[in-house]
């Protein structure tokens, strides 16, 4: 079955190979980058079933409207890829108030304006499905990432929430949470200045490994956009897709001493509560 998506942040990475997955498969794509020309070759070689908007997904406005055009232009869209985002690396007190501000216009509020603009179309069109990129880092954290986490765990706990208002709708919402995996993510990488303060620490530690290039890597790009491609043929839409070994066991660890501590703290909680 041939389906028509739309795609944010494809200019590489995921979207960039996802985009280029979908069209060799026959599917259409409506794919939005900040320079068009990125997508040439691609638009060379599929003609019409490639779609493409330039788009700044810190815009608001243009979001709504590009997806509007979209719509407007290809009539039903099946599948909503929020894809655009990037990476912020430092400790909490060494970044800078404009990387904060930007990594969350991009990452979190980008990503629900992206969402909430598509689910009017969504509800019209009587479903549909979204695939939020999210992270590991959406569900455990590092040193030194803290307001990636901060943006990955943000859009986890919007997509939980707005999946169960649009169910009605046939609108499926799923997050897709890979672990460190061989695309451009280090490049993009955004990084603040280093301060002595924290050089024995495991922000330094973490800031070392990726300039020695000892930060292991183990997740297959190719892999990850074939699953996500995969699970839009699942019903109901799975909640959540967790991708590589590093992200299982990461995960897992911090489910377990989450709950640990729930339970080792269970007779306070259920203490707090109106006396009968």
């Amino acid at each position: 079955m041939t389906r028509t998506w739309f795609i944010t942040g494809t200019s590489s990475g995921f979207g960039r190979l996802l985009t280029e997955r979908l069209l060799a498969r026959g599917d259409r794509v409506a794919a939005t980058v900040r320079k068009p020309r990125t997508l040439a070759d691609l638009k060379a070689q599929h003609g019409d079933r490639l779609w493409i908007a330039s788009l700044e997904i810190t815009d608001t406005d243009a979001i709504r409207a590009t997806i509007g055009r979209a719509f407007g232009e290809l009539g039903r869209i099946d599948v909503i890829v929020s894809n655009a985002g990037y990476g912020l690396f430092g400790a909490a007190e060494e970044l800078e108030d404009g990387q904060i501000r930007d990594l969350i216009d991009t990452n979190l509020i980008g990503s629900i304006q992206l969402i909430r603009a598509a689910l009017p179309h969504l509800r019209k069109q009587q479903g549909g499905r979204i695939l939020q990129v999210s992270s590991e880092g959406g569900q455990m954290a590092y040193p030194g990432f803290s307001l990636y986490h901060a943006t990955k765990w943000g859009i986890e706990g919007f997509v939980e929430s707005v999946r169960q208002e649009v169910e009605p709708f046939g609108i499926g919402l799923t997050l897709v949470e890979p672990g460190p995996t061989r695309t451009n993510f280090g490049a993009s990488l955004v990084s603040s200045g280093s301060t002595d303060a924290y050089e024995n620490t495991p922000v330094a530690d973490l800031r070392r490994a990726f300039s020695e290039g000892s930060f292991d890597i183990k997740g297959d790009p190719g892999k990850v956009v074939e699953a996500m491609i995969a699970s839009v043929e699942q019903d109901p839409a799975p909640r959540r897709l967790t991708f590589g070994a590093t992200a299982y066991a990461s995960i897992h660890s911090a489910l377990q001493g989450r709950l640990a501590e729930l339970e080792n703290r269970k007779d306070v909680a259920l203490a707090m509560d109106i006396d009968p």
